[in-house]
């Protein structure tokens, strides 16, 4: 295991985690108001993405999600399966490692269970769309050699307000969140579904990608 590739996904994941959870929290207390409550989440959420994945990019790739690592893998072959799972395993670990931290920063109880609920059709078609605009915009950015941590940092600040999910887009995000009661939350019974839906999405933007864009080269 690459020591240094699990610490930047372990942290990136973390500190992610940390500030959609820690925003949420914050923009609660502040406001009643919902829209206000998502803007700030949303602001917040982007703000974050832009730091992380520049500074953790040249280190680990910073997928922070294993639907990005997974696809990642399938795409270039240069991860090895126990560099996938050693991946996967630090998004995980470091999700809820960074919900606690943001319990913390605001005296809630260091576990919460989250009692949203975010079910029903709509909501899941949602979870696919984000996730392969996400993809598509990380393999895109990539091959037109432009700022990848800004696109994706602009596309999910996007998707928060355009999608009725508002585009978790990443299982282990999405597991983080289950142990916050607070407007960033999502019910543990929830999760499977949004997992589910984040996987499909990733199948589907794998398949538009390769036909996008076939090799490296190929512009």
């Amino acid at each position: 295991m690459n020591s240094r590739r699990f610490g930047a996904e372990f942290l990136g994941t973390a500190l992610l985690v940390m500030s959609v959870v820690g925003s949420g929290i914050m923009a609660q207390n502040l406001t009643s108001d919902v829209g206000v409550q998502l803007l700030a989440n949303a602001i917040a959420t982007g703000g974050a993405l832009f730091g992380l994945i520049t500074i953790f990019g040249p280190i680990s790739g910073a997928s922070f999600n294993p639907v990005v690592t997974v696809v990642g893998h399938f795409l270039d072959g240069k991860s090895s399966w126990s560099s996938v799972a050693s991946d996967i395993v630090a998004q995980f670990s470091g999700a809820v490692v960074g919900c606690v931290i943001a319990n913390v920063m605001f005296a809630h109880p260091f576990i919460e269970k989250s009692m949203k609920i975010r079910e029903g059709g709509p909501t899941w078609f949602s979870e696919v769309v984000a996730t392969v605009g996400l993809l598509l915009i990380i393999w895109g950015g990539t091959h037109a050699r432009a700022n990848v941590a800004a696109l994706v940092a602009a596309w999910i600040t996007g998707a928060y307000w355009f999608t009725s999910s508002t585009s978790i887009a990443n299982p282990a995000v999405g597991f983080g969140r289950m142990f916050s009661d607070s407007f960033a939350g999502i019910a543990p019974q929830s999760w499977p579904m949004f997992a589910l839906m984040q996987i499909i999405g990733g199948l589907v933007g794998f398949v538009l990608i390769t036909t996008l864009w076939p090799s490296k080269g190929t512009d």
